[in-house]
Order: structure tokens, then C-alpha cells, then sequence
């Protein structure tokens, strides 16, 4: 029987373009942006069955504890390769199959993104597995999107001759066109970049090695000193710094003489932006698309979700309308390309729903910013059965604790107690301090922070049972 193909997820991105859902604390591919399960779980479902080996996940360590709670929300078992730092697709993908030819330099590796949707898995996989004789030969696979219409959102691929099986070699690859371009491209039948590839191991290495001889050294070293961290295997951080920031794309498959592009139309999309989202989702005889505490009337073509604040639209088109606890979008569809646009003035205004949820997950539970101000911010804490947060203390902020439920065992300098419902405990600026939860229910808390500076940047670890220290 033939080796299994070695599934390599990609989960590195940050999300800005289908902001305030997705952001750097919480970005899409993590966010269940159709049915119940977020795309990354979408993804592992996906790659269940005989053609498939354990998945490899790539991803940044702040994301570890998404990537580990949603893998085990669906029964999914992975091996988690850490990325120091972002480093763009190439390096992510070159560190993954030199560890992969270590023990199989011909192992068959699949890329994926973790943050696309594929409607039709069984045609997915059918298109894969017809690649596979192209990519046993030595090809760098990637997969092409038969278009349906001229988008300006995606690379294009114009395809060669035949070569092995049902794939053909690479003539162009082109980058996102205008929409003269573009409109002739679709005409000639050129194929949307999926940003998804099929290739050995070692034939990736060797062509890294031929173009971007630093990076492929570099990645080499990170993966030769890699280290483990509690089950995951965290790349080196010295090595992976001396690779080149840059996309696969761009480092190797438009260089390489090896480059072949298979059709595959399996109900695909990238979910670049709101308006890609409204046009594969579900809507009703007006064209509108409505989740959650959202109503429309006489109101067409409209997109919006609403996370708790009943939202009401009235006679308007083609409209975005993205409420969530903190922050609200309201946008022309036909201009959901130019949110990342908006995100980067929040940012630049030093608004941190630019960047963090009112809600952010944590490996020892979750917290809720309720209200913030100068001088102050107001949290609500939830720690897991077995949680522990890291030995810590703060150089610009004192806080005060309300234990709500549970038992909480609270470390102060030199002191150790557990505290029950309506009992305070009291931090100061600088103590040493740590939370625990020794039961098994929930512990919450409230936390009233109190300081010139309210970052999650300024903790000072000093131990932490996650590796972050």
C-alpha cells in the first residue's frame, strides 16, 4: 500500500479583511464563519480517511491554544510544529517538509491554508488524489480554481502543456490583476492560485535549496534545533530568523521548472472578505444574508451578523453590517476589499479593538474585557478545571479580584490561600502573583485593573506551565 499523503496546515495568518469577527487575538480561520466548526476545523475534518497521515499544524505560538482546544473539540489528532515568529508562507512551509524528510525524504506533502472553505470535500479529495502521480514524480503541484468570474482577489495561473496525469505544467503565474486583465483571463481559461500544493518532501527542500540557499540552511538548522515544548515541537528561534520573508509563490513556483497546476473544483473559496462570505452563504429571496440578533426590511443584498445588540436595517442595499461587542463595521459590499484599509487607521490611532476581542481564549481558560477606560479596565476571568495562569507581575498596574464561582487558590509574594464567592483579594503594582483553579468546575472572577498602562504586554513572566515564560 502506498505511503499516506502528509497534510501540512498553514495557520500563521493574523486576519484583518473580515474585521471585527477576525483579529490578530482571534482571526478567522479559528472563527466558524459557516456552520458550526471554524475553517481550520473544517480543514482537519476534511483530511479524515485512509488517504491521509496525521496532520502537521504550522502555526505561531500565540494561536497554540486554539489550534490544540479546537483539534480536540472535534477528536482530531495532530502533531504541532511552532513558528517563533511570522516569516510568510515559504519558510512555513519549507520548515514543515524538512522535518517531514527526515524520516521520509519522498513522504507526499499536502499544504493547506487552515482559512479556506471547500464545499464539496469528496471532489477535494478526488482532485488531490489525481495530483498524486504528478507530485510522485518529482512535480511541485499546485492547485488550480476553474473561475467563475473575473475577480481582481485572487493570483491567476495559465496552464502549459500536459504533463503527468491531470496536471499540466505552469506557463504564468500572474498577480492579482485589474479587471481588464482579469476579465481576459477568465476568456482564456486561466485558473485562480489556490495557495494549496501537492509535492514531496524532498523535492521541495532541493528546489528551496537551488533559489533561497540561506533560507533553505536557516530552516534546516531551526528544524535541527528545534525543541520540544509539553507535545509541540517548537522551531528554533536563532535559525528561523534567517530565513526570507516571503511566499512560496514567490521563492520557488514561479522559478522553478517544475511547477504543474491541477484543476480542482470542489466549491472553493478563500473567504478574502465580507463580500466573498456573503456570496457562499445561504440567503433569502432579497438576497440577505442575517445571523444572529439581526432583522431587515425592505433591505436587499445586505450581509450582517449581530453578536448580542439587536440590529435593525431598513430600506438599504448592498450593505455589510458586522456588529459585535466592541466594535462595528458598516460597509458598501462592493467595498469590503478596503476594510484591512480601516483596520490599519485603528491601529495607527492605537485602538486595540484594531487588534483584541472583547473575548480572548487563554490555554488555562478565556477573559472578557467588560469595560475600559483611562486609568482603568474591568475584566470578567474564567479558569478552567486544572488552570493555572504563569507566575506573573506588572510594572504600571495594581488589581483588585472578586472571586464570583468557585474556589480560586491565589499566590501573593509569599502568600498562598484559596478564596470562595464574594471573598477580594488585592495585587499590588509589582507582586508576585499567580491564579489557579484546583477544583473541577469553573473558577470566575472579576478584575478591576488599575494603572498609567493596561497592555496584555505588560506581564512579566516568570513561570508558566504553557511555555511562555
Amino acid at each position: 500500500m502506498p505511503a499516506r499523503i502528509q497534510p501540512v496546515i498553514l495557520c500563521g495568518g493574523s486576519g484583518t479583511r473580515l474585521w471585527p469577527t477576525s483579529r490578530t487575538s482571534m482571526p478567522k480561520q479559528f472563527v466558524p464563519l459557516l456552520g458550526p466548526h471554524s475553517t481550520f476545523q473544517q480543514t482537519l475534518l476534511r483530511l479524515q480517511g485512509p488517504l491521509f497521515a496525521r496532520p502537521i499544524i504550522v502555526a505561531n505560538r500565540d494561536y497554540r491554544c486554539l489550534v490544540e482546544k479546537q483539534a480536540a473539540a472535534i477528536d482530531a489528532a495532530i502533531t504541532l510544529l511552532l513558528e517563533p515568529e511570522r516569516r510568510d508562507s515559504g519558510p512555513a512551509i519549507l520548515a514543515a517538509c524538512t522535518l517531514v524528510a527526515r524520516q521520509d525524504p519522498e513522504a507526499v506533502v499536502l499544504v493547506l491554508p487552515s482559512d479556506h472553505i471547500v464545499t464539496e470535500p469528496r471532489a477535494f479529495r478526488r482532485a488531490v488524489a489525481s495530483a498524486l502521480p504528478a507530485a510522485r514524480a518529482g512535480r511541485l503541484v499546485t492547485f488550480g480554481i476553474e473561475a467563475d468570474h473575473p475577480s481582481t482577489e485572487y493570483g491567476w495561473i495559465r496552464p502549459g502543456d500536459r504533463v503527468e496525469a491531470r496536471c499540466h505544467a505552469v506557463h504564468t503565474f500572474a498577480e492579482k490583476p485589474d479587471a481588464v486583465r482579469a476579465a481576459g483571463y477568465l476568456a482564456d481559461r486561466w485558473l485562480w492560485n489556490s495557495g494549496n500544493f501537492l509535492m514531496r518532501a524532498d523535492t521541495l527542500c532541493g528546489e528551496y535549496a537551488a533559489f533561497d540557499p540561506d533560507t533553505a540552511a536557516a530552516a534546516a538548522a531551526a528544524v535541527e534545533a528545534a525543541a520540544d515544548e509539553g507535545g509541540a515541537l517548537a522551531l528554533d528561534a536563532e535559525g528561523f530568523a534567517g530565513t526570507n520573508k516571503t511566499s512560496l509563490d514567490f521563492a520557488v513556483m514561479e522559478k522553478t521548472s517544475r511547477a504543474a497546476v491541477a484543476r480542482m473544483r470542489c466549491g472553493w473559496s478563500d473567504v478574502g472578505n465580507w463580500n466573498a462570505l456573503w456570496a457562499i452563504s445561504e440567503r433569502d429571496d432579497l438576497g440577505n444574508v442575517s445571523r444572529g440578533a439581526a432583522e431587515l426590511f425592505e433591505s436587499e443584498g445586505c450581509f450582517v451578523s449581530s453578536e448580542g445588540m439587536v440590529t435593525s436595517l431598513v430600506g438599504v442595499r448592498d450593505l455589510v453590517v458586522v456588529a459585535e461587542k466592541d466594535a462595528i463595521l458598516v460597509a458598501d459590499r462592493s467595498r469590503c476589499g478596503d476594510v484591512r484599509k480601516m483596520v490599519e487607521i485603528l491601529r495607527s490611532k492605537g485602538r486595540p479593538q484594531a487588534e483584541w476581542h472583547a473575548a480572548s481564549h487563554r490555554p488555562w481558560g478565556s477573559y472578557r474585557v467588560l469595560e475600559a477606560s483611562d486609568g482603568f479596565q474591568v475584566k470578567r476571568i474564567t479558569v478552567a478545571p486544572g488552570g493555572r495562569l504563569s507566575l506573573q507581575k506588572h510594572r504600571h498596574r495594581a488589581e483588585h479580584w472578586v472571586v464570583v464561582r468557585g474556589c480560586a487558590r491565589v499566590t501573593v509574594d509569599d502568600t498562598v490561600a484559596d478564596y470562595r464567592e464574594s471573598e477580594h483579594i488585592f495585587i499590588p503594582l509589582g507582586a508576585i502573583h499567580r491564579l489557579e483553579n484546583p477544583g473541577n468546575d469553573d473558577v470566575e472572577l472579576i478584575e478591576v485593573q488599575l494603572g498609567s498602562y493596561l497592555g496584555e504586554d505588560d506581564i512579566v513572566r516568570l513561570e508558566d506551565a504553557y511555555h511562555r515564560a
